[in-house]
């Protein structure tokens, strides 16, 4: 868990919204990081889809850690962000997730809100769009069953 780029924070002690995130862009992911944490939210950041999903099977274990949302890319060596949203919509009862994206078609779209993507953003988008939705899922905490994707959205901004 990272509180600003680099630096721990205790899980069991923040009141602050957790959110994990996996890009395998270090200066995209350091980016949304901090974005992030600047907003108020605690974030734990991941290179790549094997360590989201090795740290959601170790949190899954742990009644200590209780994700509010896991925000992923989708194109990322070996695991990607669609078998991720695959492996949680299997499991059942986890966080919602959020898919960024740079190669985002209408097939891509569409399999996403089949599989259950709260969200779905093609890069590059405005960094005030990714918080609106991030806002939009969070706050104010209904039950993370209850998250549908809106209609998709092509963000041109930066």
């Amino acid at each position: 868990m990272v509180s600003a780029p680099g630096r721990p924070i205790h899980t069991e002690n923040t009141s602050r919204p957790r959110i994990l995130l996996a890009e395998d862009d270090p200066e995209m992911r350091e980016m949304l990081s901090f974005v992030l944490w600047r907003e108020g939210y605690a974030v734990e950041s991941m290179p790549d889809g094997a360590s989201l999903l090795q740290r959601l099977d170790e949190a899954g274990t742990s009644e200590a850690i209780d994700w509010d949302l896991v925000i992923s890319d989708i194109r990322m060596p070996g695991i990607t962000g669609i078998e991720v949203l695959e492996y949680l919509k299997a499991q059942g009862n986890l966080p919602p997730l959020m898919l960024i994206t740079a190669f985002g078609d209408e097939q891509t779209h569409e399999l996403a809100r089949r599989l259950g993507a709260v969200a779905l953003l093609d890069k590059p988008f405005d960094l005030q769009d990714l918080m609106s939705q991030v806002q939009r899922v969070i706050l104010p905490h209904p039950t993370k069953t209850d998250y549908t994707l809106d209609e998709p959205t092509k963000y041109n901004g930066g």
